[in-house]
């Protein structure tokens, strides 16, 4: 991908070495001053005590952080990746008669607070709707490479084009009506609708890599290769059978492998918003 020395955007919030020790200023953050306080008390390590809490609502971190040189270029890069989505979805809205209102990218190391209360970089990359943030651990582009073997600029230009999507569809209204429908539907019904949002993210993730290949020509030999790898190693048929052997279908949150392919090519070959329907009678 053709990134180098373009324009990155302005929407980038760096919380990197904040740690979730800096960020304790209300909820959780009160129960583990109260905690620290007790331990100390009793004589004993309060590190200790909340390091075995982590995951469980305490934020943990070195009191210190120090943060990683070389991820200062992928911040750029992911800032330059944000810009491109600006670009493409400003000029989209616009063709709809509508103005498009501009996400944020949070990136952050080990833990962070959202409006939902406190995520670890263990969740991966996710969208908040209540604030319309994008928030991202830097790290899991490495691990896209390392424990999903999707490596490649573009294949963590589809992780971050996938999470806008989901705002697109917020701003669409979709989110919105989705999870008010989930709320009185059947857990299979629900989980359904689940998958039919995040395979439509990936067709909008498709959608704008169309225009920024015939837009902004900054798509290159490969690149389309790159995403689609991505989006092939994290279906959740493949994971499952990773991690325990078997696959349930039931428990589907994101879409086969074949399934998310196909929507993003879908996006890709056509950059028609019209085409993205995942939510019809047999979307999958």
């Amino acid at each position: 991908m053709k990134w180098s020395g373009r324009r990155q955007s302005g929407n980038v919030e760096d919380r990197r070495g904040m740690g979730g020790r800096g960020l304790a200023v209300g909820g959780g953050g009160i129960v583990a001053v109260i905690i620290t306080l007790v331990v100390l008390f009793l004589g004993g390590d309060p590190g200790t005590i909340l390091d075995q809490n982590q995951g469980s609502g305490f934020p943990t971190s070195p009191a210190v952080s120090t943060l990683n040189p070389q991820e200062e270029e992928l911040k750029q890069f992911a800032a330059v990746v944000l810009a491109d989505t600006e670009d493409v979805w400003t000029e989209q809205f616009r063709l709809m008669g509508d103005s498009y209102r501009k996400p944020f990218l949070v990136l952050y190391s080990r833990i962070v607070q959202t409006p939902s209360g406190f995520a670890s970089a263990a969740s991966g990359p996710f969208y908040s709707p209540q604030d319309e943030r994008i928030y991202l651990d830097l790290s899991f582009f490495q691990e896209l490479t390392d424990r999903f073997g999707a490596p490649g600029d573009f294949a963590q230009a589809y992780v971050v084009a996938h999470e806008v999507g989901h705002h697109v569809q917020k701003l669409l209204g979709i989110l919105d009506q989705v999870t008010a429908a989930q709320s009185n539907v059947s857990e299979a019904e629900a989980s359904r609708l689940s998958v039919a949002l995040e395979l439509q993210a990936d067709f909008l993730a498709g959608v704008w890599a169309y225009y920024a290949q015939t837009s902004l020509g900054v798509v290159e030999p490969g690149d389309i290769e790159e995403a689609l790898g991505a989006a092939s190693s994290i279906g959740d048929d493949r994971l499952q059978m990773e991690a325990q052997g078997y696959v349930t279908p039931d428990s589907f949150t994101h879409g086969t492998s074949e399934q998310r392919v196909r929507w993003f090519k879908l996006g890709f070959d056509t950059g028609d918003l019209s085409r993205g329907d995942t939510f019809s009678a047999n979307p999958l």
